[in-house]
């Protein structure tokens, strides 16, 4: 009897890795005060846009 086909089926070996960090010597990623800086600085300009209409 063929025991190997009973069962679950076997998994991938690196499945308990997240697959969205970024693999080593990847560019860094922005953090998430250079995110915010950036997104402040564009709802800013966004707004003296409005101010001058």
């Amino acid at each position: 009897m063929d025991y190997s086909k009973s069962g679950h089926p076997k998994s991938a070996k690196d499945s308990h890795h997240a697959l969205d960090l970024p693999k080593r010597g990847a560019p860094k990623a922005k953090t998430e005060a250079e995110k915010k800086a950036e997104l402040l600085a564009r709802m800013k300009a966004a707004a003296e846009a409005r101010k001058k209409d």
